[in-house]
């Protein structure tokens, strides 16, 4: 006996139509799960091998340091320009030094041929030596003498300059004492180095105050010899 009517039978066939039961699809959590290994890769990678974070102290330390350079490096910027304007102060010292070197050279050239003229207008010594004894003068004053004397030697035939002479130089005064009696007074005697010229001079004191000199005899001798190779005789004039 039925009780109502009677459902169709399903017969599923190779053409119809079925009903999946709903969830997640596959395709997502694959994509999903792909994302989270991406993740998780790269967070290992950071960890592992990328840099590390920093705490507050280290990060507090690293802010110092930055500090403390940047301070050190603009000390060292005032220290260098410091050091440039003291190597251009020094460059244009030396350049000044270098101008005034020149200068010196120029005159010291000028005079050395003004020398050379005066010493060719100068009289030759009436002996004809070398080294001649040009010119002296012999003032007696305060119980001594006072001296001056030029001495020139001649140029060798094709040379600019003379040969180094050393020897010594004597200077002997021919006078009187207050009782008519006449002597002779070896007044000084000295080492002698010259070049082309030289003027030696100085003060001769008097052994005895009473001792009233004439005259003065120059006396040159070469080094390590006893003979005389220039001479000449000066009278001596009273100073005031």
């Amino acid at each position: 006996m039925s009780l109502g009517p009677k459902r169709p039978t399903f017969k599923p066939t190779p053409y119809g139509y079925t009903r999946r039961s709903r969830g997640i699809p596959r395709w997502l959590l694959l994509l999903i799960t792909g994302v989270v290994l991406g993740a998780g890769g790269v967070l290992f990678l950071q960890r592992s091998y990328g840099p590390q974070r920093l705490t507050v102290e280290q990060s507090e330390q690293l802010r110092t340091d930055l500090n403390t350079a940047n301070m050190e490096n603009q000390r060292l910027s005032v220290v260098s320009e410091k050091l440039q304007v003291q190597i251009k102060q020094a460059r244009q010292d030396q350049q000044e030094q270098a101008t005034r070197a020149e200068q010196l050279r120029k005159q010291a050239a000028d005079m050395e041929a003004g020398v050379a003229s005066l010493i060719q207008a100068i009289p030759p010594d009436p002996r004809g030596t070398s080294p001649g004894i040009r010119g002296a003068d012999m003032v007696a004053r305060d119980g001594g003498v006072d001296y001056r004397i030029l001495l020139i030697q001649d140029l060798p035939e094709g040379q600019s300059e003379a040969p180094t002479l050393r020897g010594r130089i004597k200077l002997i005064a021919q006078g009187s004492y207050p009782n008519g009696n006449t002597a002779y007074v070896e007044l000084v005697e000295q080492p002698l180095d010259m070049g082309r010229y030289i003027v030696v001079d100085g003060r001769a004191e008097l052994p005895n105050k009473a001792f009233r000199p004439r005259q003065v005899t120059i006396q040159i001798m070469a080094e390590g010899s006893d003979k005389i190779i220039a001479t000449r005789t000066f009278r001596v004039t009273a100073g005031r």
